[in-house]
């Protein structure tokens, strides 16, 4: 995002400039590469340059940052650039320009990530209309670095028991400026890592409304190529984790004790307490891992309850206890079995358990116990519907169903209807499947009653046998069975399946049911979750046929109307009826001698030349006739603005009656007519 040579706003500066409505802080330590990157996507913000204020600290840079700082502010007004020695890490940057913010709202952004266009003025305008003293924006990974939450949904009004916005306690957010005065919030000085978390917590902990904009990507979180990045750097572990500890005591001191703390302390397990004990922990020596254990100890027998060690993955499960337990050898064997570069193994099966595959597992050696290698809850079906189609009364389903880490031998499509549920086998080679529910063979051979069927697809894989699984165990002793909702017909996490879907699979339509007659069919989103449901609805009273069906009236020279309908009729039967009818008031006529002309993409045209009719104003509709179902369907003009109408008039009984009459006096006119001529030609 290239920064031009000219000013942003040469009239900044003016005595009619509006004060500022966000001041944007950006620390800066040899980062000069990212940096036009950087401020030009400030220089670049929707939001009027002159509501925004830039304030960059350069922290004792030695790459030319300082200089072209210095050199971008000759040419915007608004950007004020104060240079340092450095200090060791972003607290102290920060602060500085806090100092110096005059903004209604203050961003802090790094100087080697960028905004998107319209962030400022999406952030701010929400702060605005909600009071908010904290804004979450929508924060998206980018050069290999992955966001650390995935903000999906826009909420005024979130905490951070209820949201999940605590597990991002970095800086780069909007804060109420006033807020950050009143609690004299300010970031830890002197540290590379983890120096933003006292103020991430207590901002969050003590804003009386914290808001989330998920519907725009707000802030881009960019790896550095040479992984300079600061969470990437060796610290002294030690000395960290005992800073944790200062950390932690002021949320306990924040929270009480109670699900709300442990909600909290199960991010602070993965985000700070077990985050060293990977890479960094093997990279150590025995005496050096024996050091990092002990001063993560205090931490996990303090705030490792029964609760957050069940909500902990058993990667972090097994490292908790390793470390409560002082089992130096198995933690160092479940860490170098997370961190080897190696194919994952199936999961073990037994009991109807899952459990994960790491070293220990049930080995008298170590005694660790089962739970902390316990995964049943968190192995989850990950399913796509890719799509789905009516041929011929059947409807095809196709998608994609995987268990991660088993392997997958059947599946099935689920019907669950009122007071039962039934079973379509599907075709599965391992990942993809496809089925045919067909409504007249699909209650277990008989027809699909009515009503509304959600529909799931539900798959069984199988696990590896337990180390200590007899000779008699069994296939079915490592099966897992999962069932999920197929997703809404055009769901927002489908596209694919919306794309794949023709407008037909969407429309209500006919299906057969045996002797049951037909029912009107029609796929749609149902539930709290909105899932794909299948209504079968007899009399197309929920789901109205036809609903396309136009017409028109035409009367030729002699008086004779001529009705044209079209409609589009999915599923329609080749042995189904459809002919115009007239009706008024009570009396219903079937137009005699209609015909059908059916098209391409079920589209149909019937038209009818009427014939002894008796007179008035009739009302023109489709009657459907398929099985013993009668549909009578209403037809609308052409332009959908009334119901379509004919009109036919009484013959007019009294000239019928004076007709032998004028022929009388038409011949005695022709005969006085010839007399005159036979007169003037004997005259000649």
């Amino acid at each position: 995002m290239p920064i031009s040579d000219e000013a942003a706003n040469p009239a900044h500066g003016g005595p009619a400039d509006p004060a500022p409505a966000v001041s944007v802080i950006v620390p800066v330590h040899n980062t000069r590469p990212y940096l036009p990157r950087s401020l030009g996507s400030v220089f670049a913000q929707t939001l009027d340059q002159r509501r925004i204020e830039v304030i960059a600290v350069d922290d004792g840079s030695t790459d030319g940052s300082a200089a072209w700082l210095t050199g971008q502010a000759r040419h915007h007004p608004n950007l004020t650039v104060l240079t340092q020695p450095a200090s060791g890490g972003a607290g102290r940057p920060r602060n500085v320009g806090l100092t110096l913010a005059t903004g209604d709202y203050v961003f802090f952004l790094d100087s080697d990530d960028h905004l998107g266009p319209e962030a400022l003025d999406r952030l701010t305008r929400m702060a605005q209309t909600h009071g908010s003293d904290v804004v979450h924006g929508r924060i998206v990974g980018a050069d290999g670095r992955a966001a650390p939450v995935d903000l999906r949904t826009t909420r005024a009004r979130v905490t951070p028991f209820d949201s999940p916005v605590y597990w991002t306690l970095a800086a780069y957010k909007l804060f109420r400026r006033a807020f950050l005065e009143q609690h004299h919030l300010r970031f830890v000085e002197g540290r590379l890592l983890a120096e933003d978390l006292p103020f991430g917590i207590a901002a969050l902990l003590r804003a009386d409304t914290v808001s989330v904009l998920a519907d725009y990507d707000c802030y881009y979180l960019h790896g550095r190529p040479d992984d300079s990045n600061a969470s990437r750097q060796d610290l002294d572990w030690c000395e960290y984790l005992h800073y944790i500890a200062t950390v932690l005591a002021t949320v306990e001191a924040e929270v009480p004790p109670g699900p709300d703390r442990d909600a909290l302390m199960v991010r602070h397990f993965h985000g700070e307490i077990l985050m060293p004990f990977a890479a960094p922990y093997l990279a150590r020596p025995p005496a050096g891992r024996r050091a990092m254990a002990a001063a993560a100890r205090p931490l996990v027998e303090r705030y490792l309850t029964d609760r957050v060690q069940a909500a902990l993955p058993p990667r972090l499960r097994l490292r908790a206890h390793c470390l409560r337990a002082a089992l130096d050898d198995a933690l160092t064997a479940v860490v170098r079995a997370d961190t080897e570069d190696t194919p994952p193994e199936p999961p073990y099966a037994a009991g109807g358990r899952l459990y994960a595959r790491y070293p220990g597992f049930r080995d008298p050696h170590h005694a660790l116990p089962d739970t902390c290698y316990d995964l049943t809850d968190r192995v989850a079906l990950r399913q796509r519907l890719t799509g789905r189609q009516w041929a011929g009364g059947v409807l095809h389903l196709r998608g994609t169903a995987t268990l991660p880490g088993l392997r997958g031998t059947t599946a099935e499509v689920l019907l669950h209807g009122p007071g039962a549920h039934y079973r379509i086998p599907a075709r599965y080679d391992g990942e993809r499947w496809r089925a045919a529910v067909d409504p007249a063979t699909a209650a277990d051979g008989a027809p699909l009653p009515a009503g509304l069927w959600g529909l799931k697809i539900a798959l069984t894989a199988h696990g590896a046998p337990a180390p200590d699984a007899g000779p008699d165990a069994t296939a079915a002793d490592t099966a897992v069975h999962r069932e999920a909702w197929l997703p809404e017909p055009d769901g927002p996490d489908e596209p694919a399946a919306a794309a794949a879907a023709p407008a037909g699979a969407r429309r209500p339509r006919l299906v057969g049911r045996g002797p049951d007659g037909p029912a009107v069919a029609a796929l749609l989103p149902a539930g709290p979750h909105h899932h794909l449901h299948l209504d079968l609805d007899p009399d197309g009273r929920r789901h109205p046929l036809g609903t396309d069906l136009r017409g028109t009236v035409t009367t030729t020279r002699t008086g004779r109307a001529t009705l044209t309908a079209h409609l589009t009729l999915p599923g329609c039967p080749t042995d189904a009826g459809l002919q115009l009818t007239l009706r008024a008031g009570d009396r219903t006529l079937v137009a005699r001698g209609t015909t059908v002309e059916p098209a391409a993409a079920d589209r149909y045209t019937l038209r009818c030349s009427l014939r002894g009719v008796p007179p008035g104003t009739w009302q023109v509709a489709v009657r459907l006739t398929a099985g013993p179902r009668r549909h009578d369907l209403p037809v609308r003009t052409a332009d959908d603005r009334t119901p379509l109408t004919v009109t036919v008039h009484r013959p007019a009984r009294r000239n019928r009656l004076r007709r032998p009459a004028r022929r009388a006096a038409a011949h005695t006119v022709r005969r006085a007519a010839s007399r005159r001529t036979l007169v003037s030609a004997v005259g000649r």
